[in-house]
Parts: structure tokens; C-alpha cells; sequence
């Protein structure tokens, strides 16, 4: 076919977007892991043979598709596109390989039309359980965290690797979920596959190296323009968060340059002895998506509107942690990125740019004590539910509540959580006054009551942030409410770590809310008396921060 029109090359693009969103969502589909399943917590996208992202679904998460953007250039160095086969299937768990921790699988597969590899499709999602201590920031090492599977064939030929699969059920807590995982992040590439080899067929496409090249070129020089307007410089921010059992540091510079962006977090905190520390894909992944929150984000996402951003971190630094690190709850920290990105924005683009959130989801793992605790004939499971803070208060509204910025994974429902464990959620509901106040309300957090249904004894493994440092708020706001995680009958948990929740008792979250911006006392009134009326805020905060008397 000869080049394409203008037209034709927004159709072949229009299609590649629903090809790799049909993509993820047969992998949502098929999925074994609730957290995928439900909430999304996944990636896939469609890559030129160079290993060049050309489109990614828009379901999935930042630190999945642009860690994935990456992570391809890394099975092709290893297994060449030339030494493919049709029916090939590559995998790796690898942090420092794909998107940065044990428990994301990574699953890159060659498509072949007319005897000629043309793209290759990729997809990650989160496996529940890789063995080791199980998900969380208590290890030391990897070596603690799991097993570790570096870039190898699951399919070779279509022929399933039985050895790996026998040494992953060997490993693992809940191998049919494993294995099924494993084959819905495989069937999700096949029939990404199968619909972009229609494309070709339906558009007399020979290869999409053109097109590709050609929407690649077009989405760098877009966030280009937009990054030339801004004034060269370098802007600087920081933030300090909890940290494990002491604080951590991140710090920014961000140098705008004739087209291009650099983020550099030299500064930040060493490398930690616990499991919060990043591998720098992840840093990379969620550094540049604070600047594409807002540049380019109305350009596609791929490896043309990447190419200009870069981020740097010294080797040691905890956002880039060399192996053999513990990298389990990377999220934790990665997932504050953005929130720093934005902050050396908003001295550039402040008129657009919102306050800090709660930022990191609330993802704790609950599980039973001991699998021979004896309540029920089969009293062993394992659960990894999300739940969401607020968001800060954006540029011209107040913040979402319960609403995971940045990484957009949903939360899992409560009915999804009990069928799947023997607990029961006794109250999950917004939390008065967690908002930051101001001119522009940060978003609300939610309070989450959970009891064993046989009053036995569970754990909890634990990842949170904001329990120490909260969200901060922005000319004259209010910071965000800080997290909480504890016994209901009193007793205190710290952010991280494994807990267990004594038989009878009941475990009690509560996530943080969104930083406020501008005065209190510049709020619209209407706003303050909605507000007190539907219960968002409490009438002493109206009377205090917004002196507003309730009727």
C-alpha cells in the first residue's frame, strides 16, 4: 500500500487503540486475580519490532504501561525478534526487567503475518502470590521477596514450558491462580493478535513499521511544541513521606530544555533495608507520567511522546535500588512521584495544576494466621483488596474522593472481598473533615471496618503512606486528613508492616485525604453549605475554618 492519507492513518490509529483496549480487556476477563479482575490492575499495548511502544490500552495503570514501555527492549536483547517462532510466549517477573516488582508478570508475544514478524504484543498484570514472605515491605532482600523468573519462554512453538510451570506451582501459595494468570495474560496477546492481523488485512497493510514510525514521529514532536513553550530552567521541589521505620526523602530537579525534559531525584534518601525501595523503571514510569498529566496529555501515550521526557536517580538512591534490594511495596514511594513532578510544574503551569492527594492506594494484604488455625474445614486465604484516598483539589474543583490518583486502579468491591474470604466489611464509607480545606476542597478518604465472620484471628500486611506525612496543601490550603490503621478497640498499627488482628476484634483503615487549595475563607458559601449538608463536612470545621454557621 502506498503512504497513507491523513484520514487512513486516523483510522489505522483509531483501530490499533481498540485493538490493544480489546486486549485488556479480555485479560480483565479472563483473569484469576481479583485485583485484576476487579480493579484493573494491568497493562497491554502493542510494539513495533524495535520494541517501540506504538499504543497501550487505556485501561491499566501508569506504573505498568510505561514500565512495560521499557521492559520489551529488555526480552528483545536476550531473545531477538529474527530467533522468534509463531506460537512463542515470553515472560519475566524480573523488578529491574519490567514494571519493578516479583508479583507483576510481564508476558511479551511475536505476531507473525505472512510469514514476517510484524509487532509484538506485551501485557502485565499483578500475580497474587509469588511465594516468598508474600506481598509486603518486611524483607530485606529479594531473594526474601519470592521466586524471581528472569526473560524466558512460558510457550515455545505453542508448547507450554512445563518445567517453569512446575517450579512456579512448586512456589507459590495458590497455584491454580498462578497458572491461570499466566495463561490470561497469554491469551490476551493471542487475541490482540488475531485483531491486529485483521487490521492488516482489512487497511492492505504489508507492515506497520510506516505507520508506526509515522505515529511515533507525530506524538514526539506534539509534546515537544508543548514542552518549547514553557521558559527554560530548572525548577526544584521535594517531599517528605513515611518511609518504613523512619522518613524518606524525594527530591526534584526538573530542568525544562528547548523541547525536552529532565528529572533528576538526586538528593533523595538511600536505598532502604526494607521493601519500599524502587527499581528505576518504576521511577521512570511514574516520573514521566506527572509530566504527562500535563503536557501532551491529549497526545497518545507511547514511545514518540515518552521520547522526550527523561529521569535519572543515582545508583543507591531508593528510586534506583540495585538488585538485590527489596523492591516488594516499590508502589508506595513510586506511586508519590508524580505529586513531586507536578510540584516543579506548578512554578511553570500553576494555573493548571493540582494539590497533592493521598497519592498511594491502600492495598493491604489480609490473610489468615496460621493455615492450620482449625475455624473452618478450609480456613486458609488470601486477599489483596484496594482501597482509595482523595485527590488534591485541582485547578478549578475541589479533589475526587476515594479516587486513586495516579495510579487509576478501582477499587474492589466489597461483595467481590467477602465471597473470597471468610471476613466481613462492617462499614466502608467517606470520612468527614479528611478533605483539606480551602478555597478548593481536597477530595475525601473512607473509613473501613473489617471483622473475621468466625472471630478467629487474621493478619494484615501492610503498605500505606500518609499516615505520618499527609497531603500538603497549596497557597493558604489545608493539608489533607493523615491516614490511620489500627484495632477499633484502641490499639495502633504504624503504616507498614505485617500486624495481626487478635481473634474478636475489629481492624479499622482509614485512607487519607486530598490537600486543599487557597484560603478557607475564600470558598464559595454555597459550596461550604453543601458541603455541611450532605455530610462531607463537620458543622464545628464549617464554623472554625470556614466561619459558617450551620442553621
Amino acid at each position: 500500500m502506498s503512504a497513507l492519507t491523513a484520514l487512513q492513518r486516523q483510522l489505522v490509529w483509531d483501530r490499533l487503540l481498540a485493538v490493544v483496549e480489546e486486549q485488556a480487556q479480555t485479560l480483565m476477563r479472563t483473569a484469576f486475580s481479583t485485583v485484576v479482575r476487579e480493579a484493573g490492575d494491568l497493562s497491554a499495548g502493542v510494539f513495533d519490532t524495535q520494541g517501540r511502544m506504538v499504543a497501550q490500552a487505556v485501561t491499566g495503570t501508569p506504573g505498568h504501561v510505561n514500565a512495560m514501555a521499557a521492559s520489551v527492549g529488555h526480552f528483545l536483547e536476550r531473545f531477538p525478534v529474527e530467533s522468534l517462532h509463531a506460537g512463542d510466549v515470553l515472560m519475566t517477573n524480573d523488578p529491574w526487567l519490567a514494571t519493578g516488582h516479583l508479583n507483576d508478570f510481564t508476558v511479551v508475544s511475536p505476531v507473525y503475518f505472512q510469514d514476517q514478524p510484524i509487532a509484538l504484543f506485551a501485557s502485565t498484570s499483578h500475580i497474587a502470590d509469588v511465594g516468598g514472605r508474600g506481598f509486603g515491605p518486611d524483607a530485606n532482600d529479594v531473594f526474601e521477596e519470592g521466586i524471581r523468573v528472569p526473560v524466558m519462554y512460558l510457550f515455545k512453538d505453542g508448547k507450554r514450558n512445563d518445567t517453569l510451570m512446575e517450579i512456579l506451582e512448586a512456589n507459590v501459595r495458590d497455584p491454580v491462580v498462578a497458572e491461570g494468570d499466566l495463561y490470561s495474560l497469554t491469551a490476551c496477546n493471542h487475541h490482540g493478535s488475531r485483531q491486529l492481523v485483521d487490521m492488516m488485512v482489512e487497511f492492505e497493510l504489508n507492515s506497520l513499521d510506516e505507520v508506526g514510525e509515522e505515529l511515533l514521529q507525530l506524538s514526539q514532536e506534539a509534546v515537544e511544541k508543548e514542552i518549547k513553550a514553557l521558559p527554560n530552567g530548572t525548577y526544584h521541589q521535594s517531599m517528605r513521606v513515611d518511609g518504613y521505620d523512619e522518613p524518606v526523602d524525594i527530591k526534584c530537579a526538573l530542568t525544562v530544555d528547548n523541547g525536552s525534559i529532565d528529572i533528576d531525584f538526586a538528593g533523595s534518601s538511600p536505598v532502604s533495608r526494607h521493601g519500599i525501595n524502587v527499581p528505576l523503571t518504576y521511577a521512570q514510569a511514574y516520573g514521566s507520567f506527572g509530566v504527562r498529566c500535563l503536557i501532551g496529555n491529549d497526545v497518545p501515550n507511547n514511545a514518540g511522546s515518552l521520547k522526550p521526557i527523561s529521569v535519572r536517580a543515582p545508583e543507591g538512591s531508593i528510586l534506583n535500588a540495585q538488585p538485590p534490594a527489596a523492591v516488594s511495596a516499590r508502589h508506595a514511594l513510586g506511586q508519590m512521584l508524580p505529586d513531586v513532578v507536578i510540584g516543579a510544574l506548578a512554578q511553570v503551569l500553576d494555573n493548571v495544576v493540582p494539590a497533592e492527594g493521598a497519592s498511594c492506594i491502600w492495598n493491604p494484604v489480609l490473610m489468615n494466621t496460621n493455615l492450620r488455625d482449625g475455624n473452618e474445614p478450609d480456613s486458609s486465604f488470601v486477599i489483596n483488596p484496594i482501597f482509595n484516598g482523595g485527590t488534591g483539589a485541582r485547578a478549578t474543583k475541589d479533589g475526587l474522593s476515594t479516587t486513586a490518583f495516579p495510579s487509576g486502579v478501582r477499587t474492589t468491591p466489597t461483595e467481590i472481598n467477602e465471597v473470597t474470604s471468610p471476613l466481613i466489611f462492617w462499614k466502608r464509607e467517606f470520612k468527614p473533615d479528611s478533605g483539606g480545606a480551602g478555597r478548593l476542597r481536597g477530595g475525601l478518604g473512607q473509613t473501613i471496618e473489617i471483622e473475621h465472620a468466625h472471630g478467629a484471628e487474621f493478619s494484615i500486611s501492610k503498605m500505606f503512606e500518609r499516615v505520618i506525612h499527609p497531603a500538603q496543601g497549596r497557597d493558604g490550603g489545608h493539608d489533607g486528613a493523615r491516614g490511620r490503621v489500627g484495632i477499633k478497640e484502641g490499639t495502633e498499627f504504624r503504616g507498614k508492616g505485617k500486624e495481626s488482628i487478635p481473634a474478636g476484634t475489629t481492624l479499622i483503615m482509614e485512607t487519607p485525604g486530598g490537600a486543599g487549595i487557597g484560603s478557607p475563607l475564600d470558598r464559595d458559601p454555597a459550596l461550604v453549605d453543601a458541603d455541611l449538608r450532605e455530610g462531607v463536612i463537620s458543622s464545628s470545621v464549617a464554623e472554625s475554618i470556614y466561619r459558617r454557621k450551620s442553621d
